[in-house]
């Protein structure tokens, strides 16, 4: 009787070690979630607004973040923008096909082009060219009126070979039906001729 109560103490003791150990155990292993954790928050992806032109013709956003891509100029000016577009036109032709006839013959292409391109739209100076348009009893009536009709643009190049020349015109003009259209397009051919040690640029008949 008295060892057992000489060992009571004892064994209260390793008892109370022993929760004493446990409940610390237990203290330092996280509790594992209940519930799955709710996933990181994204970052916002901007919306971007739609593209528009602006009124100096460059593309931009309207409103939004600012874009990276750099704008871009157009290439040539809106329809009906009347005369003022006419040099940007100019530009526009020279840069697609760069120059390779001499300052002459350039000049005298140029001329011949628009009294071509002129008398064949609205007969005006088609005498100059009866091997074209044929005499009064042949002359086919003219599509276009003389009030509104205007060459914007015009340039002479090569046309392959050395003896053959091409001018791109870009005119505007009113037709029979009082219609009103601007850069319309039309090339003439000619061709290099030598009389008597001259030579000159023939036309070539339209086809």
């Amino acid at each position: 009787m008295t060892d057992s109560l000489a060992h009571s103490p004892r064994l209260l003791l390793i008892a109370t070690a022993v929760l004493i150990v446990t409940g610390a155990v237990l203290l330092t292993v996280p509790n594992a979630p209940n519930t799955p954790a709710d996933p990181a928050p994204q970052a916002a992806v901007p919306t971007l607004a739609p593209w528009a032109t602006a009124p100096d013709g460059m593309t931009r956003q309207t409103g939004g973040p600012a874009s990276t891509t750099e704008p871009t100029a157009s290439a040539l000016p809106p329809r009906g923008e009347g005369a003022p577009a006419d040099a940007a036109i100019q530009r526009s032709l020279e840069a697609a096909w760069p120059a390779d006839l001499t300052a002459d013959d350039e000049r005298k292409l140029l001329a011949a082009g628009r009294g071509l391109l002129r008398a064949d739209a609205t007969g005006v100076g088609r005498a100059r060219w009866p091997a074209l348009f044929g005499g009064p009893n042949q002359e086919i009536a003219p599509a276009f009126a003389t009030a509104r009709f205007r060459i914007q643009a015009a340039v002479a190049r090569r046309d392959g070979r050395r003896n053959r020349a091409v001018v791109h015109l870009v005119w505007a003009g009113t037709d029979r039906g009082g219609t009103y259209t601007d850069r319309r397009l039309t090339d003439w051919y000619f061709t290099r001729t030598s009389t008597k040690g001259a030579s000159t640029w023939t036309p070539l008949p339209r086809t």
